[in-house]
């Protein structure tokens, strides 16, 4: 390797290290290389559907959502010692929402940004490429549709979305082997898409600032709750104390989002969160009896030390106690 690559492949790692956080460029500790992961921007409203004709996903024939995040576009990439003088940096490129044909198209895009820039590094140049022109490139629109096939492989079936791939001849649509499609099943996509969109959201939820319409100040999304239903953002502080006195007096069906006559109820996982382990297994526990006390067919043992919920049986006025073993008219509660 001449010293002019050797210099010019680390300045260009250290300037892409130092321009994009380590979720998108992860250098290699190992060879002079690494890993790009590329999260397009998405328009608003955007709408994916995903399809099956395959008999081992007859279990999940269709889904169809809006998401604001799609899983990455991931290159992994090594510098050859010709690099960047004479030869192009040695690639892969996967995604497990685009087809091995929309990939394949997408390499050899990256290959004529090489030719275009031979003799120049070219990294900056692919990233605002996969940044910036993806969906144009590959014509995604809203709603993208993509169908799981019986071979295990996607299929961009979406007739606007494919017009790149229509129009090529058949030797170019031989799939590039540089071209990684891995997907295992169309409940491993979907769940990747839904599990991505979700842990995206809350990142950006966390780094922005709400106003807490309780105490009146300016906190990060890190130390809010959010009600999905309504949309109303309150901070932790505030939302705790609401709650911890809502428990304490028994008022656990009144756990509600704090805006004056919003019905959106707060989750367990959020009440969890905010109140701890005591009091949320207080809330556990007087939630389930507020349930069983809207059910017409649950008594209680008449026991002091026991008061397990027993099941009436319909029409009749026996109960036998599930735990103690108490037999009881359920009118007189008594033996």
């Amino acid at each position: 390797m001449s010293r002019e690559n050797q210099e010019a492949q680390e300045d260009e790692l250290l300037a892409l290290s130092s321009i994009y956080p380590e979720d998108e460029f992860n250098r290699s500790d190992t060879a002079p290389g690494g890993e790009i992961q590329v999260c397009l921007e998405l328009p608003p409203n955007f709408r994916i559907s995903v399809k099956s004709n395959s008999a081992s996903n007859a279990m999940v024939e269709s889904f169809e959502n809006t998401v604001s995040f799609l899983p990455p576009i991931v290159l992994d990439f090594e510098f050859p010692p010709g690099y960047p003088s004479t030869t192009c940096p040695i690639f892969t490129l996967s995604c497990n929402w685009l087809s091995p044909e929309q990939l394949t198209l997408m390499c050899q895009r990256l290959d004529v940004l090489w030719e275009e820039n031979r003799g120049s590094v070219v990294l900056f140049a692919w990233m605002q490429f996969l940044k910036e022109e993806t969906l144009e490139y590959l014509n995604i629109r809203s709603p993208y549709e993509i169908q799981f096939t019986d071979n295990g492989t996607l299929k961009q079936v979406k007739e606007e979305a494919s017009l790149c791939i229509a129009a090529a001849t058949p030797e170019e649509e031989t799939v590039d082997r540089r071209a990684i499609q891995d997907v295992l099943s169309v409940y491993d996509l979907i769940r990747h898409i839904l599990d991505f969109d979700e842990s995206q959201q809350k990142k950006c939820f966390d780094s922005k600032l709400f106003l807490c319409n309780i105490c009146f100040s300016e906190k990060l999304g890190n130390e809010c709750t959010y009600f999905k239903d309504c949309s109303h953002v309150y901070c932790d502080s505030c939302l705790r104390d609401y709650f911890e006195v809502q428990i304490r007096d028994g008022q656990v069906r009144a756990l509600n989002c704090p805006e004056p006559k919003c019905t959106s109820v707060a989750t367990p996982a959020q009440v969890k969160k905010l109140v701890g382990e005591e009091l949320f297994s207080r809330y556990d526990r007087l939630l389930l009896k507020s349930t069983l006390d809207l059910m017409t067919d649950v008594v209680y043992c008449p026991r002091l030390s026991c008061q397990t919920p027993v099941m009436q049986e319909p029409g009749g006025t026996m109960g036998i106690c599930s735990s103690c073993q108490y037999a009881f008219c359920t009118l007189c509660m008594m033996t």
